[in-house]
């Protein structure tokens, strides 16, 4: 079945059956590798992406479920040229060793600090829990998160 996606304000189309996971279409028909694949399970968050606005596992999430809507991955969030402050509070506070979690963590908390501009490293700890990290980076990452939420305050104050 040809199912429609609009996919980082960009119309594409994969030719998929409908109960195909979300993640592997970005993937494996639309060449996107910021959602990763993790467990398969909707547990661990590697493969978060943003469906109008919400941080959504896309592994388990049918592509027929978001048809029509607005997906971001990790590639429309940002780019080496015009980085995300997440992204870019990410390098500046080395909040990444071996990847596995990065993708999950920035996309959730892109989504969570979209609607908590201002949040407390209490409530970013919470926003952050059910996404899982190997490496043990998890102070970085909450420093991280703190610094972008306070750049992006002072972008909007300006």
């Amino acid at each position: 079945m040809r199912i429609k996606l609009k996919v980082n304000e960009e119309v594409r189309e994969a030719d998929v059956s409908p109960d195909t996971p979300l993640l592997y279409v970005l993937r494996d028909d639309l060449g996107l590798f910021g959602p990763k694949f993790g467990c398969g399970l909707g547990q661990c968050g590697a493969c978060m992406v943003h469906v109008d606005g919400r941080a959504v596992r896309s592994c388990i999430t049918p592509v027929e479920a978001v048809a029509g809507s607005a997906i971001v991955t990790l590639e429309g969030l940002g780019g080496p040229e015009n980085a995300h402050p997440l992204q870019q509070a990410f390098i500046d506070h080395q909040a990444l060793q071996c990847g596995y979690c990065t993708n999950g963590m920035i996309m959730t908390a892109a989504a969570f600090l979209s609607e908590n501009p201002d949040p407390s490293e209490g409530e970013i700890r919470g926003a952050l829990s059910a996404n899982l990290c190997r490496c043990g980076s998890h102070t970085r990452i909450i420093r991280a998160v703190k610094a972008a939420s306070q750049k992006q305050n002072e972008r909007g104050a300006k």
